[in-house]
């Protein structure tokens, strides 16, 4: 009997840590569960893409438009031999036209994000108007959110606030990167201070308080950016209220 609970044990202790380590139709990783970590030292969420549906957004996001004019652009996930995850990456294939003040999103509310780190790896592709992109964090709809963006026709990196649509400069830094390469954006937000980080590099420090909520987290691009991401990390340092 005592070797048959010992079995049992072992049994048990390998199927938890199959639920702990794998992923939902998304494409993401909860290293929530795994045993390494509280709500106190912070939960943690990665978006690889890898065993999301081809051909459609992942399960549980959604593609709008801020000032659409016209269908909403065509996001998917698709294979990429360059994806730094190894396999797939998502995308927006097909912009519909879009141009001057029309954002592209594709954003999740399964994860509320307030305070500690976003992350992503984004290559640029196509577009005359606009190129390139970047995460956005605290997203209350498709109308209101942080935003942070790299730009590789204007050599530059700026964060917004969006507001009712509206888009608001908060902070701008010169930035010149091969868009032909992935490169990384990396956002750490406590309270109203929100650091910007490109390849590592620090760029610039905002304070800023017009969402002070947790909210949705997701990627973006402006008018006919057509852009790939890949390794969307998000960090909590404590769930949000």
């Amino acid at each position: 009997m005592k070797n048959v609970r010992s079995v049992f044990v072992i049994i048990a202790a390998l199927f938890g840590c199959a639920i702990c380590t794998g992923a939902d139709h998304s494409g993401r990783r909860s290293d929530a569960g795994s045993g390494h970590g509280t709500e106190a030292q912070g939960v943690a969420s990665t978006w690889t893409f890898d065993d999301a549906g081809m051909g459609r957004v992942p399960e549980g996001w959604r593609a709008e438009g801020t000032n659409q004019r016209g269908p909403v652009a065509t996001w998917i996930v698709k294979a990429d031999t360059s994806a730094p995850s190894g396999a797939n990456v998502l995308a927006l294939t097909d912009t519909k036209e879009g141009w001057g003040g029309t954002f592209n999103l594709c954003w999740t509310d399964r994860v509320k994000f307030k305070d500690g780190v976003i992350e992503v790896k984004v290559k640029a592709g196509t577009g005359l108007e606009d190129q390139g992109g970047g995460p956005i964090w605290r997203v209350q709809d498709k109308d209101n959110y942080y935003i942070a963006r790299w730009n590789p026709l204007e050599d530059n990196f700026r964060v917004y606030s969006v507001i009712d649509g509206s888009r608001k400069t908060l902070e701008s830094a010169r930035v010149k990167a091969d868009p032909s390469t992935w490169h990384t954006i990396r956002i750490e937000h406590t309270g109203d201070e929100i650091r910007c980080y490109f390849d590592d590099d620090a760029l610039k420090t905002v304070r800023d308080n017009t969402f002070p909520s947790g909210g949705g987290v997701g990627v973006w691009t402006k008018a006919d950016a057509g852009t790939a991401f890949d390794e969307l990390v998000v960090k909590r340092s404590v769930d949000p209220e």
